[in-house]
């Protein structure tokens, strides 16, 4: 076998100066490098629900803010189609435009009426309307009806463990009135074979 060379790298090598394999930085590791062992997975910091707080939902008068653009945009187009006569970029059309646009102003108003009752409150008022202890729930906010009335929809389990019972109650969000609820015997099956 002939001899091999045991000459230290040239200067112009690109290996030179580069730590062994076995203590290579993180940012120097490509991903053919990475092990399994190495890849975790977490959640940023503001869908952390542990660092984030409480969360707290919108209040349903934001969908006035929309509305109050449609009219000023429909009573415009309303008044630019009665102020110009009939032509190519001003006709009948804007005013109809504009008319659609304040009815839908006229909507957005109607449907964005104020929530007086937030999900903790609607979780005391189907804790009282259901005639078990609450335990573990679920808020929901949702509308109602043509007119869009906001309501809490809550999945309510009693407190045993297992819980024994579960319900359904919509509460309004505007005046804490129950609007629907029911209620049965737990038919889930909470008993997990060992693993």
């Amino acid at each position: 076998m002939p001899d091999v060379p045991t000459d230290p790298l040239p200067d112009d090598d690109p290996q030179q100066g580069q730590p062994p394999d076995d203590q290579v930085t993180d940012d120097q590791v490509t991903d053919d490098q990475v092990t399994d062992d190495q890849v975790t997975d977490e959640l940023p910091a503001d869908l952390d629900l542990a660092q984030a707080g409480p969360i707290t939902f919108p209040n349903n008068d934001r969908r006035r803010i929309p509305a109050t653009m449609y009219g000023v945009l429909g009573l415009g187009c309303i008044w630019l189609g009665m102020a110009s006569d009939d032509s190519v970029f001003v006709n009948r059309g804007v005013t109809i435009a504009g008319a659609v646009l304040v009815a839908l102003a006229v909507y957005g108003f109607v449907a964005g009426r104020g929530m007086n009752i937030d999900e903790g409150e609607a979780l005391v008022a189907a804790n009282q309307a259901m005639g078990f202890a609450v335990g573990h729930a679920s808020a929901q906010l949702s509308w109602r009806g043509v007119l869009s009335r906001p309501v809490w929809r809550l999945l309510v389990y009693s407190s045993e463990e297992p819980p024994e019972r579960r319900g359904m109650v919509i509460v309004d969000a505007v005046d804490g009135t129950i609007a629907e609820q029911f209620s049965e015997v737990n038919p889930e099956d909470w008993n997990f074979p060992n693993r």
